[in-house]
């Protein structure tokens, strides 16, 4: 157990002097419609030469007509509407589908390794404070499988990283991740575990178990219903219902009355309940709009901001003064919450909840009117009162806000304006962190995102 848990990145520490030396990456490939008529395999990717990060380094993959026997939900097939009055992008469906593919592509080759053999394939996070943390596993298991159809080694990959995933459990639960790895893809800093990681590989194998079936090398469903009943047993608060911060923190530590925005994945909590039938999900799920719905009324009736971290949880929660874990902004929305208008907005488009729209349209209507309709406007941390403490730019804080202007009819040039930034930028191939949120952004607000 961790009483005093170490940030999970480094990257904010220089974050405000992101947006004066980002390279662009010098060759991104572009997947153009023609890609879809290539024969079956024909845009499976090549090892290249060794990166700098040792391993292989993965080439970028173009679509394809996916196999006999493929996925059940290929990427592209928008099988899933969402919302009625949902906001799309402007432009053909097929030309947002080949931006987030290009998008993947470069993400790929710049973060999934298999550095370390024994069959694993794990996503490196440069900007972290390990070369592999748990959040980055369970982002890839989420993308890999997400998209299958456009990638004809994702199978491959996913059983990779799941293979990884259980040859690395947490020291207190065995069903869940350890958070961090070192280069040598050992386990460190006590082997326990990061709930965003945990919920994101539950998830994961959900959307596996949908796409290929449980009957191969894994049974997906069967290891998802494991994770899920982990999280709930070691990660769940069982008094407030909400998420810990990890199976480290138990009812005599101090940081159990605490949970951290980040972790409120109202779709996750929904997926949860119709894979397992147990409907403790459902006072979870609602524990946690409850929760999002009281704070930005009480600490951010103009902005709708979430702080990264809420304390006092057992009484009255209220947003850290100070640090409490991370650093002196863990009570403002900094490197956690950045990811929040994603995670609310993708429960609003795809449930059409009342709750989580009008908390998205509040983040949206706020930061519309704060960079006056301007994406290059945002920067890199903001109080709850909407006053900015920090001027860096970097993906982890713009490309969430365009899954919020979904939510509102009026705002389709807002939408466009953030859509053409996201899909306009590089991915940086030191920036994990941001270079994911990007890509998963774009996912839901190109169409492609389901709830399994």
């Amino acid at each position: 157990m961790h009483v005093d848990r170490p940030p999970r990145r480094t990257v904010a520490v220089l974050a405000g002097l992101s947006c004066l030396f980002l390279p662009l990456l010098a060759h991104v490939p572009k997947a153009t419609a023609a890609t879809a008529d290539r024969a079956p395999g024909a845009g499976s990717p090549a090892a290249t030469a060794p990166t700098a990060n040792g391993g292989s380094n993965l080439d970028y993959l173009d679509i394809a007509a996916p196999a006999a026997g493929g996925p059940a939900v290929p990427f592209g097939s928008h099988r899933f509407p969402y919302a009625a009055g949902t906001l799309k992008p402007s432009g053909s469906q097929s030309t947002l589908d080949q931006a987030v593919i290009k998008t993947y592509n470069a993400w790929k080759s710049a973060f999934v390794r298999k550095n370390c053999g024994n069959g694993w394939y794990e996503v490196i996070s440069p900007d972290a404070d390990h070369p592999y943390v748990a959040e980055a596993q369970g982002y890839g298991m989420v993308v890999t499988a997400t998209m299958a159809g456009a990638d004809p080694e994702a199978k491959t990959v996913f059983d990779g990283m799941v293979k990884y995933m259980l040859a690395h459990p947490s020291v207190n639960n065995a069903n869940l991740l350890a958070a961090e790895q070192d280069a040598s893809c050992k386990s460190v800093d006590g082997s326990d575990s990061a709930t965003d990681g945990d919920l994101d590989v539950a998830y994961g194998l959900l959307l596996a178990d949908k796409q290929w079936g449980s009957t191969g090398t894994y049974n997906y469903k069967d290891l998802a219903v494991k994770h899920i009943n982990a999280i709930k047993k070691s990660e769940v608060n069982p008094t407030t219902h909400l998420m810990l911060l990890g199976d480290w923190s138990d009812s005599g530590e101090s940081h159990y009355w605490m949970t951290r925005s980040s972790d409120w994945m109202i779709d996750h909590f929904r997926a949860f309940k119709k894979a397992t039938g147990d409907s403790a999900w459902d006072i979870v799920r609602t524990a946690h709009q409850n929760l999002i719905t009281g704070q930005q009324s009480k600490y951010a009736g103009s902005t709708g901001l979430l702080a990264d971290f809420v304390v006092n949880t057992n009484s009255t929660p209220r947003p850290a003064a100070g640090e409490v874990l991370e650093g002196p902004n863990d009570g403002d929305y900094s490197w956690n919450a950045c990811r929040d208008p994603w995670r609310i907005g993708t429960d609003a488009v795809t449930s059409g909840d009342a709750a989580s729209l009008a908390s998205a349209r509040k983040l949206n209507s706020w930061i519309k009117s704060k960079t006056g309709g301007d994406p290059k406007k945002i920067v890199t941390g903001y109080h709850l009162d909407g006053t900015s403490f920090d001027s860096g730019d970097d993906m982890a804080f713009t490309a969430p806000f365009v899954v919020t202007a979904l939510t509102d009819s009026g705002s389709q040039a807002w939408l466009d304006a953030l859509w053409n930034k996201l899909a306009g930028t590089s991915v940086d191939p030191r920036l994990y962190y941001g270079g994911s949120v990007q890509l998963q952004s774009m996912i839901v607000a190109s169409g492609n995102y389901w709830v399994p």
